[in-house]
């Protein structure tokens, strides 16, 4: 007989925390008691962090301690493996898994499920999950969970999907003063070779970004998108002594990072994951102006005025004034979406923005990426290891690893 495992469905507004700490403190709620007087473990990102800290701090290495490379150099993947090679190591009777998906690519993502298929008939499995495509396939039990309330459901119900509704009506407000680049090309890389350590990570790449384009960047985890990245935005210095232009000049010219960084609007999940700043709503999307982290000099009238506009569109004012960290994932990830897109940068970099989303928050995130393309001559990189459904990206470039390093291609 196989054993019985749980699929937990939950979305931005859910208490996971709360259950995930009930569960593991013995506190076995009606439909769990098969874990009753049982080890537990879990499997999330969070602890995946715990231990990254531990190692950075006191240099102190645990999951990776037979290995040469600390948790930070390695990619999402390998950081994976290594944690649950860990995990199994204490011999739990069951694991919770939180998200187990997240920030991983397609193939490590199967390899992920089929070690999970492995282990199905020693351990028994929870997993939480916010998008639907997730679930583990040989899962028999199923709940949402409703902010703290459990709901015991079919699997058919939870499959279907939300019906289509018209969001953001309005247009996108325009910029209180409009960037002044009068070139067509706005990036370009002329073939690019980046290696650390003497171990290639790119080779020979080519790509173009024009103004208005709007490219989604994929490769599996370590394939060298960040790299690519943080080379646009003038942080690595690998660019040095390449052909590299970022908005008419070649990296190394004398170009200002200060004059790069105010042009380009950025955003991933990590900007805000450790934010402990006390802001409001609109204090968040005013921020955007002056390129900080929350607003601290009071704002003009415009900036108020442009301010509530943004928070018109994404249906937030009434919210406008309570704060920033009071809202749900979703809300969080619009408003910082509309805070990097207040100056209608010339170039819009979105890093895994759909990361740790539920279904319906990726897909609003989504329709408002769209519409930021269809309404702006602003570029737009969306990088993202999921294949969002509705995303509408005018070409992708793809990086595809191999021995001398990443190879790109344009679709």
């Amino acid at each position: 007989m196989s054993n019985k495992h749980w699929a937990i469905f939950t979305n931005n507004a859910s208490k996971k925390n709360n259950f995930i700490a009930s569960l593991l403190n013995g506190k076995v709620s009606s439909g769990f008691q098969e874990l009753r007087n049982k080890k537990g473990s879990l499997f999330s990102k969070s602890v995946l962090e715990d231990f990254m800290r531990q190692e950075e701090l006191h240099d102190l290495k645990i999951i990776t301690k037979t290995k040469a490379q600390n948790l930070k150099t390695m990619s999402s993947g390998e950081r994976q493996k290594a944690l649950l090679a860990h995990v199994l190591e204490n011999k739990p009777d069951y694991l919770i898994l939180d998200n187990p998906f997240d920030n991983l690519d397609i193939d490590t993502q199967a390899e992920l499920k089929q070690k999970l298929h492995n282990i199905r008939n020693e351990i028994l499995l929870v997993q939480l999950i916010s998008r639907k495509s997730d679930l583990l396939p040989f899962i028999n039990t199923f709940f949402k969970l409703e902010v703290n309330d459990l709901i015991a459901v079919e699997k058919i119900s939870i499959a279907e999907r939300p019906q289509k509704k018209e969001v953001f009506s309005k247009k996108i407000p325009p910029p209180l003063k409009a960037f002044d680049f009068g070139e067509k090309v706005l990036i370009e890389l002329k073939n690019v070779n980046v290696s650390y350590s003497g171990h290639p990570i790119l080779k020979n790449i080519n790509w173009k970004i024009e103004k208005g384009n709007f490219w989604e960047l994929r490769g599996k985890n370590g394939s060298g998108k960040t790299t690519i990245l943080s080379m646009i935005t003038g942080e690595n210095p690998k660019g040095y002594g390449q052909e590299l232009y970022i908005f008419g000049q070649k990296k190394g010219s004398g170009e200002s990072v200060w004059d790069i960084k105010r042009r380009i609007g950025y955003f991933t999940p990590a900007m805000t994951d450790k934010f402990t700043g006390y802001h409001t709503v609109q204090n968040m999307i005013i921020s955007g102006l002056m390129d900080s982290l929350g607003l601290y000099i009071r704002p003009t009238e415009s900036q108020l005025r442009i301010a509530k506009e943004w928070l018109l569109l994404l249906d937030l004012l009434h919210l406008k004034d309570n704060l920033y960290h009071d809202l749900t994932i979703g809300q969080r990830r619009l408003v910082m979406c509309a805070r990097a897109m207040i100056k209608h940068p010339i170039l819009l970099i979105l890093d895994e923005p759909t990361a740790g989303l539920d279904d319906a928050s990726a897909e609003l995130f989504v329709a408002l990426v769209n519409k930021f393309a269809s309404e702006s001559e602003t570029a737009i990189v969306f990088v993202s290891h999921r294949k969002e459904p509705n995303l509408n990206p005018d070409f992708i470039y793809e990086l595809k690893m191999g021995d001398e390093g990443s190879t790109g291609s344009v679709h």
